[in-house]
């Protein structure tokens, strides 16, 4: 009876983990199929034309193949190098301030909105609504009109006093990050409400724990919250980085679209230029997981 009784058991958990399977493949099919649909043609197109060197006549597009011509050419032309000087500036000088900016916003104001504070709803509302109203030409807008923030700064003298006291190198993209700071947070609606889920799922009996052996606000938020929030945090990472790095007004881009209609590129040069953009991205996500990777292990051993 007693052998009964477990092969039925296992049959019920067996049952359960197919079922979890198979809601969790539903769930990427959907994903897979759109990209075997429409965007796996389109990147193996792309591949073949970096490879390439791409006409365009009246009688369709015309590919020969030149092999790696077109990224030899990009360290050796005049458009090759404007468009690494701003992959070089979107990495160093934007990228790297915007990330951890962007990451520490999104994870105090999660923090606010999880108190229990009239108009919760309201406020919640608020923070992701420039998510679906924020365009690349409606951010172009505001920052052209002196929105960002570089208006505020300049009447309080902040900018003067960055540019007078920090070496011009690194100057620039703190006085860059100034002059966007209002549109910096307005990429941070998603990452708000992923940390916000976060902090809902911790226990509140563990900080009630803690109040009562004498931890303060501070300590609780170092050794609960935020281990809590870390697998959070390398998710919201990854999904900042490729969300500035398809933004539809990133300089990179921009200079990759206006490289598809230059005689001197075309098709060919513009998608070698987009796939080293895209490696690039790859390998920043792949540096990011190895930083979470080894955070979680020192995590681990110190506990």
């Amino acid at each position: 009876m007693r052998a009964i009784r477990r092969q039925t058991m296992n049959k019920k958990k067996m049952s359960r983990k197919a079922r979890e399977n198979l809601i969790g493949y539903s769930f990427i099919g959907i994903w897979i199929i759109g990209f075997l649909a429409f965007m796996l043609v389109p990147l193996l197109t792309s591949l073949v034309y970096s490879l390439s060197e791409v006409s365009i006549t009246g009688t369709g597009i015309v590919v020969t193949f030149h092999g790696f011509k077109n990224y030899k050419n990009i360290f050796q032309i005049e458009e090759g190098f404007v468009f690494t000087e701003s992959l070089v500036n979107f990495v160093f000088k934007e990228l790297i301030f915007q990330l951890p900016i962007i990451i520490v916003f999104s994870v105090l104001i999660a923090m606010l909105l999880n108190q229990k504070i009239k108009g919760r709803g309201f406020f919640r509302t608020v923070f992701f609504l420039p998510v679906i109203i924020a365009s690349g030409p409606v951010i172009k807008e505001l920052i052209s009109q002196g929105a960002g923030g570089t208006n505020i700064f300049e009447t309080y003298g902040f900018i003067s006093v960055i540019e007078n006291t920090l070496n011009p190198a690194l100057a620039e993209p703190i006085i860059k990050i100034f002059s966007e700071i209002i549109i910096i947070f307005w990429f941070s609606g998603v990452q708000i409400l992923i940390f916000l889920a976060g902090l809902q799922k911790i226990d509140k009996q563990v900080y009630e724990a803690a109040k009562v052996d004498g931890a303060g606000a501070w300590q609780a938020f170092w050794k609960i919250t935020l281990p809590a929030l870390s697998n959070l945090v390398f998710i919201n990472a990854i999904y900042t980085i490729v969300l500035l790095a398809t933004f539809s007004e990133n300089k990179v881009i921009v200079n990759i679209k206006n490289n598809m209609f230059n005689f001197r590129t075309g098709y060919g040069m513009a998608s070698a230029m987009a796939w080293i953009y895209s490696l690039t991205v790859l390998l920043l996500i792949g540096l990011v997981g190895l930083i979470a990777r080894i955070g979680s292990r020192r995590s681990r051993r110190s506990f």
